[in-house]
């Protein structure tokens, strides 16, 4: 972090800071090591949080930072002893903007409950299926782009090959019209990119963008409820669990939500995966060469190694002991997804990437169980084989060229560009 900070292997608790942006601003290897170093503190270490500049609301009593794989998934497999309903990030939020920004992730039962069963009547096996063709057209089509857009065979792969997948299933999955992806594209850039000059940087930028978009949605949903066509949002909209339906408002922040995560965390789980596929030859070698029998294991490695969601964080509901850790009623625990997908006491060579690794013990990059687990995981797996079944087959030689250019944030493991040659 600084010239004075000490080498890999010698860090200490005293070195870094989690709530400190310039840790989440740090050379990879380095965050890497204090992970390994906060696995390997007995208990849960806590920070303070810290005043965010622009950030209206006051910095809350700090947090409990869960970093081992074990205690990720003893946290999330008990929502009723660490709820969501306070919030799913670290700052607080009024509740009505928790739910406003994070639709279900930031509710508890039984509200969660009958809104997952509303909108998961759009993510059966049967409606993933009748999109398994569309998301085959897509990455066709992204290739064909790059072949005759780019002759000269470079290009940026966030922005016209990782970006472009996810966003166009989603939003064709949705019935927004093509004319409208760019203006998706740009909301949910601020919304997660908030800390990021980048994106605009602001808490008011966020907030405009996520009223834009809510507004969008709210538009788009009455009027699918009024003449259903062949969308999820049809489908959603006109669903009914115990004579209840969605309200336009609640359609109004899913959206937000399964546009935004729909979007970002598939595309920079494929970003890093071609960086990972360019930096590890024999493991590309290993995949494209018998692509089938490896897609499934290559996929939930690239999802262990990028995991492109940083952190969520639950509250404790009542006096409890995690890791041997005394935590009180209204604590606030952050899981860390990153540090307990390569936590080595359950994974083989943890910073090794591997495109056969056993699919047992399973990765947390979707979430570690639980009633929170990614809605959208098999239409991310399956986008991410099928992208990269096209490169295989169109692209062999595709590789990345320079350096990332990362987000900057604590809460997306994102790529904003990657140069890429082929």
């Amino acid at each position: 972090m600084t010239p004075d900070t000490p080498a890999t292997g010698s860090l200490t608790l005293e070195n870094f800071d989690l709530s400190d942006m310039e840790f989440w601003l740090a050379d990879r290897e380095f965050r890497h090591e204090a992970f390994r170093t906060l696995r390997n503190t007995p208990g849960l270490p806590h920070y303070a949080e810290r005043v965010i500049e622009g950030y209206p609301f006051p910095p809350g009593p700090g947090y409990y930072a869960v970093t081992r794989h074990e205690d990720v998934w003893a946290v999330s497999r008990n929502a009723q002893l660490f709820c969501s309903g306070q919030g799913s990030n670290i700052g607080d939020l009024p509740q009505e903007m928790n739910e406003f920004f994070g639709s279900m992730i930031n509710m508890d039962d039984p509200k969660h409950f009958r809104l997952r069963s509303i909108v998961s009547k759009g993510f059966t096996p049967k409606e993933v299926a009748r999109v398994e063709e569309f998301v085959k057209t897509k990455a066709t089509n992204i290739v064909d782009r790059l072949l005759s857009e780019f002759p000269d065979g470079s290009c940026d792969f966030v922005e016209n090959v990782a970006a472009a997948l996810p966003l166009e299933v989603i939003c064709d999955m949705m019935g927004i019209p093509p004319e409208d992806y760019s203006k998706v594209f740009h909301w949910t850039n601020t919304i997660l990119g908030a800390g990021d000059p980048d994106f605009g940087g602001s808490y008011e930028a966020l907030m405009t963008s996520a009223l834009e978009m809510f507004q969008y949605a709210q538009e788009l949903g009455e009027s699918r409820r009024a003449a259903p066509t062949d969308d999820i949002t049809s489908v959603m909209m006109n669903a009914e669990v115990d004579g209840e339906q969605l309200t336009s408002q609640e359609f109004g922040s899913f959206f937000i939500l399964l546009v935004v995560a729909g979007n970002e965390t598939t595309r920079n789980a494929i970003s890093h995966g071609m960086k990972a596929l360019t930096d590890f030859p024999e493991q590309r070698a290993t995949w494209f060469d018998d692509f089938d029998t490896h897609t499934r294991t290559a996929v939930e490695e690239m999802v262990r190694w990028s995991s492109p969601v940083i952190h969520f964080r639950r509250t404790v509901t009542a006096d409890t002991v995690l890791a041997g850790q005394e935590l009180h009623e209204g604590d606030k625990v952050v899981m860390f997804y990153g540090s307990a997908n390569r936590d080595e006491r359950v994974f083989d060579d943890p910073d090794t990437f591997d495109v056969t690794r056993p699919l047992q013990p399973v990765q947390v990059g979707f979430g570690a169980g639980g009633p929170h687990f990614c809605l959208g995981a098999n239409l991310a797996r399956r986008e991410i084989a099928v992208m990269f079944d096209e490169i295989r087959r169109r692209v062999p030689d595709l590789r990345i060229t320079g350096e990332p250019d990362y987000l900057q944030s604590n809460f997306i493991n994102g790529i904003k560009r990657l140069e890429c040659a082929w």
